[in-house]
């Protein structure tokens, strides 16, 4: 039996994915949760809600996607935020306690992830990159809960990692879902957000803040809110929005390469599934890799391809 379950229950989205490990294929299936108009965030509380409610018509949606599987040979899902002690979000329980279940109730073998492993593991998958799972790199997690910088020394399963950089205050996907709201736009706004951008022809520049590797982003929320009060074009303020976090992101790849050498890098997270940073940052850096779109938002993808590794070790 070669197929694998994987199950996301994170702070914006449900998610559920299949992999094949004959095949190599991934089918996946997810859903935001709902936040109000206007909002910047979604309570934890509401987050458990949305999420029960939710995953029995991804599964199914899944199931519908992949066509009636025979079997599962393991399931696996995030249960934590990050790898490290202390690390811990309400939102995770709905996905792992089914998971949970469902290994029981079939007789199968439960893995247990973080959320942050199955981001690099799908960038990886999705870059043609599952070697590194083996290798060093450094690998940016850049969302809306976080922006950091890992240095990553893969085991062929788990990672072990040691943060290197961060934002010192506001996060990346924050700065972005805070501009877009600013502007009317739906939360999350990274997509809206880039399609705004993009219509802007007006040069925009943004010098970041930086404490050695690491960045401040809270200035660019206060930048964007008084070019609107200014009455400077929404789409510029995109623009500038987006420019000013790429760049802190590129500032932090530059000091970090200096301090720990050529490493390959891997860009994972949401905010990285943006195309303006995308093509800035491969066209700076000669080993830098990023999953595709699908993959750098929120998903299950890596977890399941986690859990096949887990039982293939």
């Amino acid at each position: 039996m070669s197929l694998y379950l994987g199950i996301d229950t994170s702070n914006y989205t449900t998610s559920a994915a299949l992999y094949d490990s004959e095949t190599g294929r991934v089918t996946q299936q997810k859903m935001l949760l709902p936040v109000k108009a206007g909002e910047k965030g979604i309570r934890q509380s509401d987050a458990v809600f949305h999420h029960t409610q939710q995953l029995p018509s991804i599964i199914a949606a899944l199931r519908q996607a992949y066509g009636v599987p025979e079997g599962l040979a393991a399931v696996g899902a995030s249960v934590r935020p990050r790898s490290v002690d202390g690390s811990y979000m309400p939102c995770f329980t709905v996905g792992s306690g089914t998971a949970r279940i469902l290994a029981d109730v079939m007789g199968i073998t439960f893995a247990a992830f973080s959320h942050q492993e199955g981001h690099i593991a799908a960038a990886l998958y999705s870059a043609g990159r599952l070697d590194l799972m083996k290798g060093t790199f450094i690998a940016f997690h850049v969302s809306g809960g976080t922006t950091e910088a890992l240095l990553v020394k893969g085991d062929g399963l788990h990672f072990k990692t040691k943060m290197i950089a961060q934002s010192l205050d506001l996060k990346a996907g924050q700065a972005i879902d805070r501009a877009a709201v600013m502007l009317g736009l739906p939360f999350p706004g990274g997509k809206y957000l880039e399609e705004l951008a993009l219509t802007c022809e007006e040069e925009v520049k943004y010098r970041p803040v930086m404490n050695g590797c690491d960045c401040s982003l809270s200035g660019i929320e206060n930048q964007c809110r008084r070019m609107l009060t200014q009455g400077q074009p929404k789409e510029k303020i995109a623009k500038y929005c987006l420019t000013a976090v790429m760049n802190a992101i590129i500032a932090m790849t530059d000091a970090l390469t200096a301090q720990f050498g050529d490493w390959p890098l891997v860009y994972a997270g949401g905010v990285m599934s943006n195309g303006i940073m995308r093509r800035a940052i491969t066209a700076r850096y000669a080993d830098a890799h990023f999953a595709a779109p699908e993959f750098s938002c929120d998903n299950a993808a890596g977890i399941a391809v986690l859990t096949a590794l887990s039982q293939n070790k």
